[in-house]
C-alpha cells in the first residue's frame, strides 16, 4: 500500500513565483496561500464563466424544471431571468456556448455499475447530481415547451405588489398540484389531515418511533370530526449546544384568540438566539424561569381529546414541543406546490389573506401571528375550496416575487410570465437558435418547433459525426443519442448487484484477535474511523475475526489504511474487504474515485462533535478556500453524525486542511473522499439485499454472452464507447462552453431508475473561480 502523501500527490516547491499574465493558470498552492496577494497584480486575469454547485444539498434531486432555469440564465443572464435556485453560474456574459448531450436510455445505475467504463466524462465533470425518472417527453420539460399559463386578475392581496392584466385566464386547472391532490370540490376538515404515512414522511414524531423514545403525547385521542376545533401553533427556537430548542410557544384558538404565549428557558447552553428569526434576546429570556417540561404540561391541560393542530411545517414545532399529536393540518403542505416545493407563510398570508407579517422593520417574527395567520389560512382553505385557490395561480404569482428578488421591475404580464417561457423563446429573444442533432427515428416535439435547428440523423455514430461538424457554429446546441437501455429483468438484477458491491466495498474483516480480546475497546477503535452498521463475531477461523459493515466507504477505507498489518491487543492484524467477484476490482474503483473530479476537492472526516462547526468557523483562517461543510444528521432522530465532508475549491487546499484538522491539536481521523454527495442517498433508494458472505452473483446467461461475443450494443461495451466519444467531443468545444451530460433515467411499467447530471465549463480553471467570489 501507497504513503498516504505519495497517493495525494506532491507539495509544490516553496518560493515558485506567480505569472502575471492575463488567463494563465495561477498555481493552487500559491493562491490559497497568498489570497491576498490577488488584489496587487499588475495586470487583472480577464474574468471567466464559471460553476458553485454550494447550494446542492447532498439529498437532493434536481427537477427538470430547475435544469431549465439554469439553461435560460445560460442565455439570458439575469437581467431577464433570476438566477438558478439551486447552483451559481458566475459571469454569465463570458460564456461562449452551451451544449447539451443526453444520453436516452441511460441512467444513474448505468453510470455507477460501469464507473470505470465512464473514465473520460468523471475526470471531466466537478459537478454531478440526481435527476428525478423521466416523464413522458423529457426534452420538452428541460427546455420549458410545457403549456403556458397566463396570469389574469390578481387577488386583492396582490393589488399594489403585482401589476394589474385584462388577459384572459386559460389556467389548466387540472394541472393544478392542489387539484390533482385534492380535486376540485370543496373538502371536509378530516380529508385536509395529514395521513400516518404522510406525517412518517415528513418527519413528524410519532409514537413507538426510536427518535421520540422521549417525546410526551398530548393524550388527544378522540373521534376526529369536521366539527373538531382548530388550534393554531407556532414555536420560536435557538441554537444550543444540544441543537435546536425552544424559546416561545404561541397557540391560538379558532376565534383568533391566543390562549397560550410562553417564553421557554432551554436546559442547554445557548450557542445562538437566532433573534433575526425569533426576536428572542439574551435580556428577554434572562428572566424566565419557565420550563420545556412546564409547556408540554400546560398544552396537554389545554387541548381536548379532539382538537386539530395546525401550523406552517409544524413538524418542527412538534419537535421543538417534544411532543406527539396526531391530528394535524401543515399548511405548508395543504397548500401544494409544483416538483416537492413549498409556499411561504409570508406569500400566502400576503395572496391568500390580503395581510403582511414577519415585516423586515419588526424585531423577529411574532409568534402569536404566525399561529393565527396559519390558522385563518386552513379555515380559507376549508371555505372556498382547492378550485378556487388554483385559480389564483400561485406558482405564477411566487414566480413573480422571485422575479423581483433577483432585482427587476416587471411591466406587464408577460414579464411575469418570464419563467414560464421556454428555452427556445429566450433564444429568439437575442436572435439566436436551437441546435437539435437526433437520430430521425427519436424526433420529438423539440424538432417541429420554430427557432429550432434540426438534423435528423440515420444512427448514433452520424449524430457525432454532424455535432463534430455543426456544435461549434451554434451557440446553444442539444446533441441526442438513443442508447438500448436496460431490460427490466436485468435493471433489477444490476440494482441488487450495485447494493450488494458498495454494501462489501464498505465491509472489512479484521483479526486474528485473542479469544479473551476486549470487545468493548474493538468495538471505539473501529467506530474511530465513521458510523458502523453492524460488527459481528466470525468463529468459523481459528481465532476469532470482526466483521464490520460501515456505513460510508470513507470508514471502511480509512479502518484498512489505518489497522492493516498494526498491533491491536498485541495481535498483528489483518484488515481487509471480503474477496468476492463484486470485489475483485475495488482498489482500482477506489482509486478511480478519488480521482473522481468531484471527490478530489472534498476530505472526509471521523469523530466531529457537535460543536465541530462552531471551532472550525472560529479558525476560518487556517482553512482558506473552503466551499462548503457536509454535516449528515440522522433521518430518524435529526441529530447530526459523527462525520462530516468538507468541499474545498482546490485539490492542494483540501490537501492541506486535512494535515491540519488530522493533526495533533484536531485530532480527527480522515482522508480524501470517495464517493459523490449524491450517492449516498440514491444508493438508500435501491433495492435492500444482503447475502451470506461467499455467495456467488452470477450474471444473467444474456449478459455474459453478450460481452464474451463483445456485443456492441451491451450497456457496458456501450458505456465504455460513448463514454469515450463524448469525452473526446467535449474536450474539441471552444474554451468557455457550458456543458452538460444528462442520463435521463427510464419509465416503465416495471418500475423506474432515476437519471444523473454532469456540468462543467471548458477550461474553467481553479483560479477563476476565485475571481468569482
Amino acid at each position: 500500500m501507497e504513503p498516504e502523501k505519495e497517493r495525494t500527490g506532491r507539495t509544490p516547491k516553496k518560493g515558485r513565483k506567480r505569472r502575471r499574465v492575463p488567463n494563465k493558470l495561477v498555481g493552487a498552492s500559491e493562491v490559497m496561500r497568498d489570497r491576498w496577494d490577488l488584489e496587487k497584480r499588475q495586470q487583472p486575469e480577464a474574468k471567466k464563466a464559471c460553476l458553485s454547485t454550494i447550494l446542492l444539498s447532498d439529498t437532493r434531486e434536481i427537477t427538470h424544471g430547475q435544469l431549465c432555469e439554469l439553461l435560460k440564465y445560460a442565455v439570458l443572464g439575469k437581467s431577464s431571468v433570476p438566477k438558478p435556485s439551486w447552483c451559481q453560474l458566475f459571469h454569465q456574459n463570458h460564456l461562449n456556448n452551451v451544449v447539451v448531450f443526453i444520453l436516452q436510455g441511460m441512467s444513474q445505475l448505468h453510470f455507477y455499475r460501469f464507473y470505470l467504463e465512464f473514465g473520460l466524462l468523471r475526470k471531466a465533470f466537478r459537478h454531478k447530481f440526481c435527476l428525478p425518472p423521466p416523464s413522458s417527453d423529457f426534452l420538452a420539460d428541460i427546455i420549458g415547451l410545457q403549456k403556458k399559463q397566463i396570469i389574469g386578475d390578481l387577488p386583492k392581496g396582490m393589488e399594489g405588489s403585482l401589476p394589474s392584466s385584462s388577459s384572459e385566464v386559460s389556467i389548466n386547472l387540472q394541472n393544478d398540484p392542489i387539484v390533482k391532490k385534492y380535486g376540485s370540490e370543496k373538502v371536509s376538515l378530516t380529508r385536509c389531515l395529514l395521513t400516518k404515512e404522510e406525517m412518517k414522511t415528513y418527519h413528524f414524531p410519532l409514537q413507538g418511533f426510536p427518535d421520540c423514545e422521549n417525546f410526551v403525547p398530548t393524550k388527544c385521542c378522540g373521534s376526529i370530526t369536521n366539527n373538531s376545533p382548530l388550534f393554531g401553533l407556532d414555536c420560536e427556537m435557538c441554537l444550543t449546544s444540544k441543537g435546536r430548542e425552544l424559546t416561545r410557544i404561541s397557540l391560538v384558538a379558532e376565534g383568533g384568540c391566543c390562549v397560550m404565549d410562553e417564553l421557554v428557558k432551554p436546559d442547554n447552553k445557548i450557542v445562538d438566539y437566532l433573534t433575526s428569526f425569533s426576536g428572542i434576546t439574551k435580556k428577554i429570556l434572562n428572566p424566565v424561569t419557565t420550563k420545556l417540561k412546564d409547556v408540554q404540561r400546560q398544552l396537554k391541560a389545554l387541548l381536548p381529546p379532539n382538537a386539530v393542530l395546525v401550523g406552517h411545517s409544524l413538524d418542527l414545532d412538534l419537535r421543538a414541543l417534544k411532543m406527539i399529536h396526531p391530528y394535524v393540518i401543515d399548511t405548508s403542505l395543504l397548500y401544494v406546490r409544483e416538483q416537492g416545493r413549498r409556499f411561504k407563510l409570508k406569500f400566502l398570508a400576503k395572496v391568500i389573506l390580503g395581510k403582511d407579517i414577519q415585516c423586515p422593520d419588526r424585531f423577529g417574527h411574532d409568534a402569536t401571528e404566525d399561529a393565527r395567520t396559519a390558522l385563518e389560512l386552513a379555515r380559507y382553505f376549508l371555505k372556498y375550496g382547492p378550485k378556487k385557490i388554483a385559480e389564483l395561480n400561485l406558482e405564477a404569482l411566487a414566480s413573480h416575487q422571485e422575479l423581483e428578488a433577483a432585482g427587476l421591475e416587471p411591466r406587464n404580464t408577460e414579464v411575469v410570465q418570464q419563467l414560464n417561457t421556454s428555452v427556445l423563446e429566450c433564444l429568439d429573444s437575442v436572435g439566436q437558435k436551437l441546435l437539435f442533432l437526433t437520430r430521425e427515428a427519436d424526433a420529438t416535439e423539440l424538432s417541429s418547433s420554430k427557432n429550432c435547428q434540426t438534423i435528423k440523423c440515420f444512427s448514433n455514430k452520424e449524430v457525432l459525426e454532424q455535432a463534430r461538424v455543426e456544435v461549434p457554429l451554434f451557440t446553444f446546441s442539444i446533441v441526442q443519442f438513443s442508447l438500448e437501455p436496460f431490460p427490466p429483468n436485468l435493471s433489477e438484477e444490476m440494482s441488487k448487484r450495485m447494493k450488494i458491491k458498495w454494501m462489501e466495498m464498505s465491509t472489512v474483516y479484521a483479526g486474528p484477535f485473542s479469544k479473551n480480546c476486549n470487545l468493548r475497546a474493538l468495538n471505539r477503535l473501529f467506530e474511530s474511523f465513521g458510523p458502523v452498521l453492524s460488527v459481528t463475531l466470525t468463529l468459523e477461523s481459528h481465532q476469532p475475526y470482526l466483521c464490520i459493515q460501515y456505513e460510508v466507504l470513507e470508514g471502511a477505507q480509512l479502518a484498512i489504511e489505518s489497522l492493516d498489518g498494526s498491533l491491536v491487543e498485541g495481535t498483528c492484524i489483518k484488515v481487509q474487504r471480503p474477496v468476492t467477484e463484486l470485489t475483485l476490482d475495488c482498489d482500482i474503483l477506489v482509486n478511480e474515485l478519488e480521482q473522481d473530479s468531484e471527490n478530489r476537492g472534498t476530505i472526509y472526516l471521523s469523530g466531529v462533535s457537535e460543536t465541530f462547526k462552531e471551532h472550525l468557523l472560529q479558525q476560518s483562517s487556517l482553512f482558506l478556500g473552503l466551499e462548503a461543510l457536509i454535516l449528515p444528521k440522522d433521518l430518524k432522530n435529526g441529530k447530526q453524525k459523527n462525520y462530516c465532508f468538507l468541499r474545498f475549491r482546490t485539490f492542494g487546499s483540501a490537501h492541506r486542511a486535512l494535515g491540519i484538522l488530522t493533526g495533533k491539536n484536531w485530532k480527527l481521523k480522515g482522508r480524501h473522499a470517495l464517493t459523490p454527495r449524491h450517492l449516498h442517498s440514491w444508493l438508500r433508494g435501491l433495492p435492500p439485499e444482503s447475502r451470506p458472505p461467499g455467495l456467488r452473483v452470477i450474471p444473467p446467461p444474456s449478459e455474459q454472452e453478450a460481452v464474451q461475443m463483445l456485443n456492441l450494443d451491451h450497456p457496458k461495451i456501450a458505456a465504455w464507447r460513448w463514454g469515450r466519444k463524448i469525452g473526446k467531443l467535449y474536450h474539441s468545444l471552444c474554451s468557455g462552453t457550458l456543458c452538460l451530460i444528462l442520463l435521463p433515467g427510464t419509465e416503465s411499467t416495471h418500475g423506474s431508475l432515476s437519471g444523473l447530471g454532469l456540468m462543467g465549463i471548458k477550461d474553467e480553471e481553479e483560479s477563476n473561480i476565485l475571481n468569482c467570489l
